[in-house]
């Protein structure tokens, strides 16, 4: 089970469930609940906003999405590859997601944990900078700017 699974009551499977899964499986990166909120209504599928966030909390609850928090604090989700614990790698700029992982990490987690006493310990590392598109463009831009002065 994902770490963040629960083995708790089995969700019902409505439309609206299937609604908000389907669009996640669509999206590669991650997604605010009022911007899956739009996408769906552009897809005239009727969710509310107040189901979509129920449902984003339960799959995310069930380990069937990551929850992270962006930079201005607000949950984003994304449906992820990768089963196992992971971490993220995140442009600033665009959105662009990297799923990566970090053995190192691992160890000096589970070390850090031990040394105090700490049991039953979970965590959470998201690295944020420019991806190589992003990079490249403000480079572009930085070299038109200097080149008209």
């Amino acid at each position: 089970m994902p770490q963040g699974a629960t083995a708790g009551k089995e969700q019902r499977v409505t439309k609206q469930r299937l609604a908000v899964s389907a669009a996640l499986d669509q999206l590669t990166d991650f997604v605010s609940t009022q911007e899956l909120y739009r996408i769906l209504q552009n897809q005239g599928t009727s969710v509310s906003l107040a189901t979509a966030y129920r449902i984003l909390q339960s799959l995310a609850d069930e380990g069937l999405v990551d929850v992270l928090r962006s930079g201005d604090g607000e949950a984003v989700y994304r449906r992820c590859a990768v089963t196992e614990h992971h971490h993220h790698l995140l442009c600033r700029n665009c959105g662009k997601a990297v799923e990566i992982e970090a053995p190192a990490v691992e160890t000096w987690a589970a070390r850090t944990a031990k040394e105090h006493g700490f049991t039953e310990v979970a965590h959470t590392l998201e690295i944020y900078g420019l991806c190589p598109d992003c990079s490249a463009a403000k480079a572009k831009a930085n070299a038109q700017k200097g080149s008209a002065n």
